[in-house]
């Protein structure tokens, strides 16, 4: 059992260093070929925040306006629904 899991651990070494290069490779062909896409460090592949710029973060009022919007929508067909009758 206990060699079984060292085999284990040897491929999962193995397997990480194949990750490492391939992705070294990538990176290098990438910034070659000058693709900013590719060779953006960034988690969401954007290179300037300034579409961010005059807006804010939202509020803990957040879910209190989506009631607010609910219960207005539910009025609304209320009132529909009455008239109808």
């Amino acid at each position: 059992m206990g060699r079984y899991i060292q085999q284990n651990e040897s491929r999962s070494e193995l397997q990480q260093r194949l990750d490492a290069e391939l992705r070294a490779k990538a990176a290098a062909k990438a910034k070659q070929e000058g693709d900013p896409m590719l060779t953006n460090n960034a988690p969401d592949g954007v290179d300037d925040a300034a579409y961010l710029k005059g807006t804010k973060i939202t509020t803990t009022l957040a879910p209190v306006w989506a009631i607010i919007a609910v219960a207005a929508v539910g009025v609304f067909i209320y009132f529909i629904i009455r008239v109808s009758q």
